[in-house]
């Protein structure tokens, strides 16, 4: 069975990218260090990046998809779903065939890209889709990468929720980069 996963590193401020829309540190990058960190298959890293790798289909944001250039036109060899309510840019609409704009919400989108993922997981990205999914009942996971490190500024992972939302701990993996904790959203 297709679960829906919102995969995201957080600093311990629960900042999920500078101001500027860097993942923090020198190199933009700080946020996402933990993944090159013995991220050989075997090791707490590899494991979780192979995790990932497993899915069948990725829903994203709009403006993460467009940060990204729609990954070059699919994530890794998955399709991208992308929720929104304006028509995709020239890249997305002629030059990438594995990206489908969704027009008709959340709900529509998230079943679209379950559907394509089989029983494979859907990864989501970014925080304002995965604060939608979840408000709309559509999000099964949770998988925070918690990185030592306090940004001070910055775009925030959960800014805004309708309602408390309760999860339950499914698994705790403590590494020296990150401290990735799966939750399962309770219903």
């Amino acid at each position: 069975m297709s679960l829906s996963v919102l995969d995201m590193s957080v600093s311990l401020d629960g900042y999920i990218a500078d101001p500027d829309d860097f993942l923090g540190g020198d190199d933009g990058e700080r946020l996402h260090k933990w993944a090159d960190a013995k991220g050989e298959s075997g090791q707490p890293a590899g494991q979780l990046l192979d995790e990932m790798r497993a899915a069948g289909a990725v829903l994203a944001g709009r403006r993460t998809a467009e940060l990204m250039d729609h990954w070059g036109g699919d994530h890794n060899g998955l399709p991208i779903f992308v929720p929104s309510h304006r028509p995709p840019g020239p890249a997305a609409r002629w030059g990438y065939p594995l990206v489908t704009y969704v027009t008709d919400g959340i709900e529509s989108a998230m079943a679209q890209a379950k559907a394509a993922a089989g029983d494979r997981d859907v990864q989501v990205r970014g925080a304002y889709t995965g604060q939608r999914a979840l408000e709309a009942g559509v999000l099964d996971e949770v998988r925070i990468h918690l990185i030592p490190v306090l940004l001070g500024r910055g775009r925030r992972l959960f800014d805004v929720l309708p309602s408390e939302i309760e999860l339950e701990i499914v698994r705790v993996i403590d590494t020296p980069e990150a401290t990735h904790i799966r939750y399962r959203v309770r219903r």
